[in-house]
Parts: C-alpha cells; sequence; structure tokens
C-alpha cells in the first residue's frame, strides 16, 4: 500500500537497505542540485560504505522531484524501531507511539509500516482483518479523536495526517507513507485497532490474536548546500543540464524581513527562472514563489520570518530552456531593532548570529569564531541596498519568563514583576515562553488572561493576545485583529470588560519558542484604533499540565512513556469520553452508578447463610474463611467502581488481592472439608492450599488456570476419598463423615462467587 499526500513525492519501487547502511551519491560539483531519482547514480557512480558484503540494489523508492543525481552528493539513512503490540483504541493511553528524529537537509522521507499477526507464537492466518489506523505529526505527537467526541472548552486542536492500512496478505499487510522535503526534527506516529465491541473474554481459554506494529524510516538528505550570507552577493552558472540550485541562508532572532534578490540575470530568454523560498526545509511547488521572466527586479519578500531557523532558496529553470543561465543571488536581512538599516554587510561568525556550527559551506569555507576580511569563495562584496521598513517592523522587547519545574509536566513559567503585567496603549507586550525538546510537548500548554476592569477607567477597550510559534506577530494593523499572516499562524485570545477572563488550552504543544503579544485597543465608530492615555492590568498564567484540568473526576490522568519519551493522556471511566473526559453523551448517571455498586456490594450477603450452617456445624476455620471472603469482597466491589460512587477503606491493590484470594480459599477449603481425611491432613492441606494460591495470585490474578487448578485438585481430592471410603473404612486412615462434609449448602455461595472473578476483571 503506498500512501502520497498533496504537495508530496510519489514513490515507486523498493529497496533492500539494513540498518546502519548508507548510500552515497558522488558528483563534482555540489553548488547546483537535481535530484530525478534518489540513488539513481548511473552517470556519476555511487559507493557504497556499510555493513555486508556486496551493496544494495540503488533504491528507486526515493525519488524528488528538483534535484538531479548528477550534481549533488546524498546521503540515504535508515530507521526502524521494534515491532509492537496495539490496542484497540478506549483512549490516547491505549495506543502505540512511535518517535523518529528526522534530520536537516532531507529531501524526501520514506515510512515503510508492515504490520503482521500472530497467535499463539505463529503466523495468525485465521485471525481477522482489523483495520490499523496510523497518524503522523511533526513536532509532538497527534492529538486524535477517533471517536468524534467533544474536546473541552477553550482548547485548540492542532491537525495531523492519519491513513488506514488494509490487509493484503492473511497475515501480512505494508503500507508506505512519503513526506517530500519534510521539516527537520521530531516526528511521531500513532497506531491503534478499532475500539473493540466490549465482549467479555476469559483469559486462558483461546490463543488470543496479536497485530504486530512495525515502522520503519528511510530518509535522503543533501550534504554540502551552498549557504548565503546576508548582504554578499553569489554568482552562478547554470549549465544546460542543471535545472536548479538550491542554497540556505540563516535567519537570527529579531529579523522582521528576508529579501531575498536574483540579479545579473543573462540566459537564451531572458532571465527563465523560478524563485522559490522556504522555511526550514527545501521548497515545495506550493511554497512561496516568484517568476523572475515576469517581475523585475526578482525581489521576493518575507515578512516576519521564522527566528533562528535555516531558510532555503531555490532558484529553478524553467522547463524546456536551452543553454547556460547566469545569475547573481543576495540575502538581505532586516534587524527590526533597527529598521531603516539591514544587518551589517560582512560575513559574521557563527557564535554572533547563533548560527548552528554544524551547515554546509560554499567551496569548502568553514566559518570561524570572528569574521573573516575576506569574501568567500564564489562570493563578492555588496553593493548596499536601500530599504525602507514601515513603523511596523519595530521590534519591541521581548519578556522573558522563569521556568519553574515541580514535577514531570507541571512547569509554571512566571513573570518577572509579575503576575500582574501592564499593556501600554502605544506598543505591544511581548512575552516568551520556552519549551524544552522531548520534555514538554507531551503535557498540555495553559495560558489564561484575566483582566483588571478597573484599570480601564470606564474605556471601551479590548486586550487582544497574539499567541505565536517561533516568532511574535507585531503588526501594527488595527482594521484587522488577527493572528495570522501568508506564512504564520497562532492563537487569538481577547478580554474586556464583559469578558474579562479567557483561557486557551494546546494539547501536545510543539516545542521552541512560543511568542505571546498583547495589544490594548480601543472600540470606536470606525473599528478598533489605539487608545490614548489608558493602560490595561491583566493578569496573565502560564503553565504546562500533564493532562486538561487533570482530567476531571470522571477520570484518571496516566503518565506514560515510549523509549525515552514521556507523555500523558486521560483514561476515562463511567461512560465518560473525550481528550479531557467531558463528553458525557454515553456517560452513566450518578443513580445508575450508586444502583450498581449497591446491588454488586449486597451480593455479598448471601454468604450470611452458609456462614450460619458453618458455625452450626462446629467449622469454625471454614466459617472465618466465609467471613473473611464477604469482607474484603463488599469493599473491594465498593472501591473498584468506574464512576465517582467508590468507597476505599484500603488501597485497591491489597483490597483486590484479599477479595480474589478469599474467593478461592473459599473453594478450597469447602471441597477439603466434604473429602474424607483425617483432621490432620485437612489442616496441611489447608495450609498448603493458602500458600500456593498466594504464590498464584501474585504471578497472575487474572490467569484462568492459575486459579482453576487447584480447584480442580481439590475436587479430585474429595472425588478420591469418597469412592475409596467404603473399601478402606477398616483401615481407620478415612473417618466416618462429619457434619462438615455432609452439609453442602456452605460451599455452595462460594464456586458461585468465584466463577465471577475471571470474568469480571478481564
Amino acid at each position: 500500500m503506498m500512501q502520497t499526500v498533496p504537495g508530496l513525492g510519489d514513490a515507486a519501487g523498493s529497496a533492500d537497505i539494513s540498518p546502519g547502511d548508507t548510500l552515497k551519491c558522488h558528483s563534482p560539483s555540489p553548488s547546483c542540485l537535481w535530484v530525478a531519482g534518489f540513488g539513481a547514480c548511473s552517470d556519476p557512480g555511487w559507493a557504497w560504505s556499510g555493513r555486508g558484503a556486496a551493496p544494495p540494489q540503488p533504491p528507486t523508492l526515493l525519488r524528488a522531484p528538483w534535484v538531479s543525481s548528477t550534481d549533488g552528493l546524498f546521503v540515504t539513512d535508515y530507521f526502524t524501531c521494534t515491532p509492537r503490540k496495539l490496542s484497540p483504541f478506549r483512549s490516547f493511553a491505549s495506543i502505540e507511539l512511535f518517535h523518529f528524529h528526522i534530520p536537516e537537509d532531507t529531501v524526501i522521507a520514506v515510512w515503510n509500516l508492515i504490520t503482521f499477526k500472530e497467535q499463539g507464537g505463529t503466523f495468525g492466518d485465521q485471525c481477522p482483518d482489523r483495520s490499523i489506523t496510523v497518524y503522523f505529526r511533526s513536532g509532538a505527537p497527534s492529538v486524535i479523536n477517533p471517536l468524534h467526541t467533544h474536546f473541552p472548552r477553550d482548547t485548540a486542536v492542532p491537525g495531523s495526517f492519519a491513513l488506514t492500512l488494509a490487509w493484503t496478505l492473511p497475515n501480512r499487510t505494508t503500507g508506505v507513507f512519503n513526506v517530500t522535503s519534510p521539516l527537520p526534527g521530531d516526528w511521531f506516529l500513532a497506531a491503534h485497532l478499532p475500539k473493540d465491541e466490549g465482549k467479555i473474554s476469559v483469559k486462558g481459554l483461546y490463543e488470543e490474536c496479536q497485530y504486530l506494529f512495525q515502522p520503519q524510516l528511510i530518509v535522503q538528505r543533501m550534504v554540502n548546500i551552498a549557504v548565503l550570507y546576508p548582504g554578499y552577493f553569489t554568482e552562478q552558472s547554470m549549465a544546460p543540464h542543471n535545472h536548479s540550485c538550491l542554497y540556505k541562508v540563516f535567519v537570527p532572532s529579531y529579523t522582521s524581513r528576508v529579501l531575498v534578490e536574483v540579479l545579473q540575470c543573462r540566459g537564451a530568454e531572458g532571465c527563465p527562472l523560478w524563485l522559490r523560498v522556504r522555511a526550514k526545509a527545501p521548497p515545495l511547488h506550493n511554497s512561496t514563489a516568484l517568476d523572475c521572466q515576469e517581475h523585475a527586479p526578482c525581489q521576493l519578500v518575507l515578512d516576519l520570518p521564522f527566528w533562528q531557523h535555516w531558510y532555503y532558496v531555490l532558484v529553478e529553470k524553467h522547463p524546456g530552456v536551452p543553454g547556460t543561465v547566469s545569475f547573481q543571488v543576495t540575502v538581505q536581512l532586516t534587524d527590526c531593532s533597527r529598521p531603516s538599516l539591514a544587518r551589517p554587510p560582512f560575513l559574521p561568525s557563527s557564535t554572533s548570529m547563533n548560527m548552528p556550527h554544524s551547515f554546509g559551506s560554499v567551496g569548502g569555507l568553514v566559518l570561524g569564531d570572528s569574521p573573516l576580511p575576506t569574501s568567500p569563495n564564489g562570493t563578492k562584496h555588496p553593493v548596499s541596498i536601500p530599504t525602507t521598513s514601515p513603523a511596523s517592523e519595530l521590534c519591541w522587547p521581548v519578556h522573558p519568563t522563569l521556568r519553574n519545574e515541580l514535577d514531570t509536566f507541571s512547569v509554571h513559567f512566571y513573570i518577572f514583576f509579575g503576575p500582574n503585567v501592564s499593556v501600554p496603549p502605544d506598543r505591544p507586550a511581548v512575552f516568551v515562553i520556552n519549551l524544552l525538546p522531548m520534555l514538554d510537548s507531551g503535557g498540555v500548554l495553559n495560558l489564561e488572561l484575566r483582566l483588571n476592569v478597573s484599570s480601564l477607567c470606564g474605556e471601551n477597550a479590548t486586550v487582544f493576545g497574539c499567541l505565536n510559534h517561533e516568532v511574535p506577530l507585531m503588526s501594527s494593523d488595527n482594521a484587522s485583529v488577527t493572528c495570522e499572516t501568508e506564512s504564520l499562524a497562532g492563537f487569538l485570545l481577547s478580554v474586556n470588560a464583559t469578558a474579562s477572563l479567557s483561557r486557551l488550552r494546546i494539547p501536545y504543544p510543539q516545542t521552541g519558542s512560543w511568542y505571546l503579544s498583547l495589544r490594548l485597543l480601543c472600540a470606536t465608530e470606525h473599528g478598533f484604533e489605539p487608545c490614548t492615555n489608558v493602560t490595561a492590568e491583566v493578569y496573565l498564567r502560564a503553565y504546562l499540565s500533564p493532562c486538561i484540568n487533570d482530567c476531571g473526576i470522571y477520570g484518571q490522568c496516566k503518565l506514560l512513556r515510549t523509549n525515552n519519551y514521556p507523555y500523558a493522556a486521560c483514561e476515562c471511566k463511567a461512560g465518560w469520553n473525550g481528550w479531557g473526559c467531558t463528553d458525557n453523551a454515553e456517560a452513566f448517571s450518578y443513580g445508575f452508578q450508586l444502583l450498581s455498586t449497591l446491588l454488586l456490594c449486597l451480593s455479598n450477603v448471601m454468604f450470611v447463610l452458609p456462614v450460619a450452617i458453618a458455625i452450626r456445624s462446629h467449622c469454625l476455620l471454614e466459617a472465618a474463611i466465609y467471613i473473611f471472603t464477604m469482607f474484603f469482597s463488599t469493599f473491594y466491589h465498593a472501591c473498584d467502581q468506574p464512576g465517582i460512587v467508590v468507597f476505599c477503606i484500603m488501597e485497591h491493590d491489597v483490597l483486590q488481592f484479599c477479595d480474589f484470594l478469599g474467593s478461592l480459599m473459599s473453594v478450597w477449603v469447602t471441597v477439603i472439608a466434604m473429602a474424607r481425611l483425617q483432621p490432620v491432613v485437612k489442616q496441611v492441606l489447608y495450609l498448603l492450599g493458602a500458600m500456593l494460591l498466594s504464590m498464584a495470585l501474585q504471578m497472575d490474578r487474572h490467569g484462568l488456570w492459575n486459579l482453576l487448578g487447584p480447584s480442580l485438585f481439590a475436587l479430585g481430592i474429595m472425588a478420591v476419598t469418597w469412592h475409596l471410603a467404603p473399601a478402606h473404612r477398616q483401615q481407620r486412615w478415612l473417618p466416618a463423615a462429619t457434619p462438615c462434609q455432609t452439609q453442602w449448602a456452605p460451599g455452595t455461595p462460594a464456586p458461585a462467587q468465584w466463577l465471577q472473578v475471571p470474568a469480571l476483571h478481564q
């Protein structure tokens, strides 16, 4: 099965690659890149490094639309995970989560999704076909809702992509999912089976069908991508057999604008080039683009770029253009703290730009820790390009927050001199919240704004808040209050005199920097305008929690872990559903919960009659065990209820063990008491049975044969003694029948009580 989404590459064929193997495609020129098919290195040849004597066939599965094997160096990496057993979906706590890391400069990622059945250690050819749903998301786990339940109020649901695997063979199926130019960093896969029908099954009666899922990842990344340095011109000649040239430029913090320009373009038909730009990953066909043949000058401007990220620039030749095309490309970065000036036109060091130390370079250039006095190879000193920036590009001070870790996914972000913050009328107040990779994306980011109405002094004012990822939104456009641009999306909050409280919850947020921009605007006849002489006071609270509202009273927040990745999820009860256990469409009413608890607990009153008969027959040991069972069974079922009608006198695990042990001991002593054995032998069997049953319950409390075996053994002893009694009564080792042996009534409720144990706890 192969899956392709819009804007992503296709796939065909297959390749056999073992873990740890690396496939490298070499070519003489690292500047211009074109990949018609990954691994198709027939012209320059391909080199293999890895384990094994013979190299595999070039993987034709990988394919990208804009890079050619004749002009680039590519590395193929292979990752795999251990197969895991999938479970029917009940909540996010029942899914299987897989974590992958995609490196930078990756042009295509292919997931090979392998699923197979097992039953009793062999292939499960007789197991029914159950569809498997797989979710993909970059940066954090997917927030899934296969049951279409309601989310809690003020909850933002991030999107993800899902696909369903169909079975192609009786016991095995395979699917392929391609992503062209994927975002680098953490990727998460979540998989589960459909919700089961709620059938009760006894463990151990038959071999269970298991559905195992194993994802594998193949990535192909480029090496030595040419780096553009702000303020420098880079000359390039695109040969006839080349179709595109790929560059990248690092955008530091406090950059309000990126200007990419193609100059001195000379070709057979004017300037037959396309200019494409994209953040974090190589451009796609739907990325920001400009046709240089129709626009002069060929300038592409990006406002509010992502901070501390690579931007990729693709210069692509029109199809069918003959001859060589030469051009110059340059990048100008505007510092928002000085909007009238571009960043200094010299080669900055990696330290001054906060640039990663491992990156490609032009002509083998290696950046040092100080500016170099000469231009890099292939670049020229720039001519000053005048830039004009509107007032909206002013960047205001970003106020940091203090991180206070209390527990796992329990983090509070404190505002210096807060929590009350002042929002002036002439500028926004900007705050930054930093979420750590791998540690914070498995919880819930909570944001709360509370307006002090008295601070408005009677003005019809509103405080708007924009929460954006990786760059603050500082637009001064008052006509349309929004937190979105062409390349930027965020979350909008607002508080005013009538609605003074606003909340936002983001489950499984992406890590990195989140910026909150607060603006104060007054409502007029012409829309919103800046206020005058009014400063709003807002209570700001930001914190990270494991679950939404701790899953409420009808749920339990569980801390889970996949390898080294922690995350949290709610497990609902009493028919409640949803991400925060707030959907009551199938919930049990309070009266129903109370009635169920009372009927289950009062059913143990049936032990009163056996206790009375045992005491009357002078079977005091048996009566004591019946009383023990009645007591712990009553309070265990009162504590084991799924709703809010719960009463626990001890820990749940202790009550469960005592209830199971009492039920089995009731059966054991009843059967042994009816056997015709000497009192000393009975006492030995009583003690031996208690020790063996305790061991069996500690091994597996729900195992069928661990519970059924001792009971069958006791029945066998009773049958043998009653069968041999007439023949050996004169040997005097088998006594005559006692009242405890002739009274079958004491043991009648005990087996019935025990038979409920395997069924009620599956």
